[in-house]
């Protein structure tokens, strides 16, 4: 079976590897394609955003700064791996409400390929934001201090946050729906099987096919020994195939050797929600992403 990846990090932003040793791993491992998707830059200052593509002119964003530089080594490499290696331009952009998003005018110009649209940030009533794969000790300090301890309101703000973004559209790829579950061990924060979460799946996965989003199912987490399972959990992946939302499988790798990291176990939990195919990026046609169909 020929998989892909496009959800892949680099030394642009928190990966450890450059573009070209990238496109070699992914060659060498027979992949289909490869598309790049640096964590895009944030205008408005916000704490602890180290990992997101370093750009000092944040007026402007289109300026010579790493982002420029970032565009024109993939749009360089996808020309020296013509005819070998798909290689595609994206970016992963975070959604903080009020803040940015996806759909931000400014993606428009520069000539991606495709978008992954994520949620990372908390932004608590009080105290200071926080991201949901955060090491545990902040992330409930987090709690803690931004939520006056009660975990569910966290997770609700999550999930809040996660259908805003769907709902607002502007992106090609739903990127690791169920993020929070990185912590999640034995519930710690919230029932995987409760009705209230599934409930909360349902919602999500009902606007992902209205506005016609393709979710992906993500191995970074697994990949960087945090859990033993893809994003999303296995009753979220359930509500996506009931409502027919095509699913890419994605390594959102930082090295090159996760390129194709448990794409077996990805698999098997497509097929445990229901899942009989996949989909592998093309590109895109008159402004939309096409997909090929692939028979798991």
């Amino acid at each position: 079976m020929k998989y892909g990846c496009i959800h892949t990090h680099t030394l642009f932003c928190d990966g450890n590897s450059d573009v070209e040793t990238n496109c070699r791993a992914a060659y060498e491992k027979g992949l289909n394609c490869l598309g790049f998707s640096s964590h895009a830059p944030i205008r408005k200052k916000i704490e602890k955003t180290g990992w997101v593509i370093k750009e000092e002119l944040l007026n402007d964003f289109l300026s010579e700064g790493d982002l420029g530089q970032y565009i024109d080594e993939v749009n360089a490499a996808k020309l020296r791996w013509e005819g070998k290696l798909k290689v595609f331009l994206g970016l992963e952009a975070d959604f903080i409400s009020g803040i940015t998003g996806p759909s931000d005018s400014d993606f428009a110009k520069m000539g991606l390929d495709y978008i992954i649209g994520s949620v990372h940030f908390i932004i608590p009533p009080k105290g200071n934001p926080f991201t949901v794969d955060s090491p545990l000790a902040e992330l409930e300090r987090g709690i803690r201090e931004g939520f006056d301890g009660d975990p569910q309101a966290m997770v609700d703000f999550y999930y809040d946050a996660l259908a805003a973004l769907v709902g607002q559209k502007g992106f090609d790829v739903l990127g690791h729906p169920d993020l929070l579950k990185k912590h999640n061990a034995n519930n710690r924060f919230f029932d995987e099987d409760s009705a209230q979460y599934k409930k909360r799946c349902e919602e999500i996965a009902a606007l992902a096919e209205k506005n016609k989003v393709t979710v992906e199912v993500n191995t970074g987490g697994m990949n960087r020994k945090y859990i033993k399972s893809p994003y999303p959990s296995g009753n979220f992946l359930k509500s996506f195939r009931e409502h027919n939302v095509p699913a890419v499988i994605n390594a959102d790798a930082h090295k090159p050797e996760d390129l194709d990291g448990y794409y077996a176990e990805a698999v098997a939990a497509m097929l445990a929600a229901g899942y009989t195919e996949m989909v592998l990026f093309e590109g895109k046609k008159n402004g939309l992403p096409v997909w090929t169909k692939v028979k798991l």
